[in-house]
C-alpha cells in the first residue's frame, strides 16, 4: 500500500477513542470482525479519491506520534508543536493535547498531490483506516485483557474499498504498522480512559494539566524535569531505570505515563521515597503535637479570662 487514508468530513473513528465521529455513525459497518477476517481494500496513486481523504480532519496525536514526527523532521518538540500543531482537549475530557493545524484550504498539511510526505512516520490516526477498534477498558479489571474487537469503516467517497485486493485484518495491521502504535499507545490512552472514568464532576489541577501536557508532548523537558530537579531525590527509581531513561526515549516515554498514572490517579506504581514518607509522617505528627499544644494552651487563656471577668461582675 503506497498511501494511507483517513476519512473525510466526520471521519472514521479513531482507534481506541483518540478520535471518534459523534454525528455520523453510519459509516461503521455493523459487524465484529476478528483478526483473521478477510477486508477488501487497497488505496494508492490510481485511485481517484487519492489524497481527497486528507482535508477537513481533526488528528490528535498521541505522544508516540509527536516524538515519531519531530525526529523525522529534525525539530525540537517546541518547533514543532508551534508550527504544526493547534491545543486541544482530548475526547471531551479536560486532559490537554495537541492536534495538526491544517492549513488554509483545510488540508493536512503534510499532502501534496503525490501524496504524504511524512507517511514513514504518519500519526495514528492514518494508519488505522478503514479498520477500528473496539476496545474496552472500562469495567475491566487491572491485569485484566479488554475486549477487543475490530469494525469496518466504509464511506461512499473512498474508492479504496472497491480494488481487489484482500488482507486479513491482521496482515493488514501489521502492513500499517499498527502494532506499534497500539503498543506505543496503550498506556497514554489508559490514562486518558481513567480520567473520563472519574465523570465531569472531578477536574484536573492546572499543575496537573501543565505536567501531563509536557511529558505527553516534549521528552526532552520531561527528562529535563526528571534529572534536573529534585525529581530522582523524591521518587524511589531503580537504577536500571534511571540509566535507560537518560538516553532513551521511548523507554522514557513509557516511564513518563508510569509517572502521570501514579501522581494523577494515584496508581502505586512510581513511590515517593520512603524516608521522605517518614520524615513527612513525623512532620506531620510535630505540627499535630504544635496545634494540640496551641489549642490547649487557647484553652486556658480562655478559662483564665472567663474566671477573671467573673471576679469582675462579683466586685461591681
Amino acid at each position: 500500500m503506497n498511501k494511507s487514508t483517513f476519512p473525510a468530513k466526520e471521519k472514521s473513528l479513531f482507534s481506541k477513542g483518540m478520535q471518534k465521529t459523534d454525528k455520523n455513525p453510519s459509516n461503521i459497518i455493523p459487524a465484529k470482525l476478528t483478526m483473521d477476517s478477510i477486508i477488501k481494500f487497497r488505496c494508492h496513486p490510481g485511485v481517484s479519491c487519492f489524497t481527497a481523504c486528507c482535508g477537513n480532519i481533526k488528528i490528535i496525536l498521541t505522544p508516540f506520534d509527536i516524538l515519531r514526527l519531530r525526529k523525522y523532521l529534525n525539530m525540537s518538540a517546541d518547533e514543532f508543536l508551534l508550527r504544526f500543531t493547534t491545543p486541544t482537549h482530548i475526547e471531551k475530557t479536560d486532559m490537554p493535547g495537541v492536534m495538526i493545524n491544517l492549513d488554509e484550504e483545510g488540508r493536512c498539511p503534510f499532502v501534496t498531490p503525490e501524496g504524504c510526505t511524512i507517511y514513514p512516520e504518519r500519526p495514528s490516526a492514518c494508519r488505522y483506516y478503514p479498520i477500528g477498534m473496539a476496545n474496552f477498558h472500562e469495567g475491566a479489571k487491572d491485569g485484566q485483557d479488554a475486549e477487543r474487537f475490530f469494525f469496518k469503516v466504509k464511506e461512499e467517497h473512498c474508492k479504496g474499498h472497491e480494488e481487489d485486493k484482500e488482507w486479513t485484518i491482521r496482515e493488514w495491521r501489521e502492513d500499517q504498522g499498527v502494532d506499534l502504535c497500539d503498543d506505543m499507545n496503550r498506556e497514554w490512552m489508559e490514562l486518558v480512559m481513567r480520567r473520563k472514568s472519574f465523570g465531569h464532576q472531578a477536574t484536573l489541577s492546572e499543575e496537573g494539566k501543565k505536567i501531563f501536557f509536557m511529558a505527553s508532548t516534549d521528552t526532552d523537558k520531561f527528562r529535563s524535569f526528571v534529572f534536573e530537579s529534585s525529581f530522582l531525590e523524591k521518587y524511589d527509581i531503580d537504577q536500571e531505570t534511571i540509566d535507560l531513561i537518560k538516553e532513551d526515549d521511548i523507554a522514557l516515554m513509557k516511564f513518563s505515563f508510569r509517572y502521570l498514572a501514579s501522581t494523577l490517579f494515584g496508581v502505586q506504581d512510581i513511590t515517593i521515597k520512603e524516608e521522605l514518607v517518614k520524615a513527612r509522617v513525623g512532620e506531620i505528627g510535630e505540627r499535630k503535637k504544635e496545634a494540640e499544644k496551641k489549642a490547649e494552651e487557647t484553652y486556658k487563656e480562655l478559662v483564665k479570662e472567663r474566671d477573671e471577668l467573673k471576679k469582675r461582675l462579683e466586685k461591681e
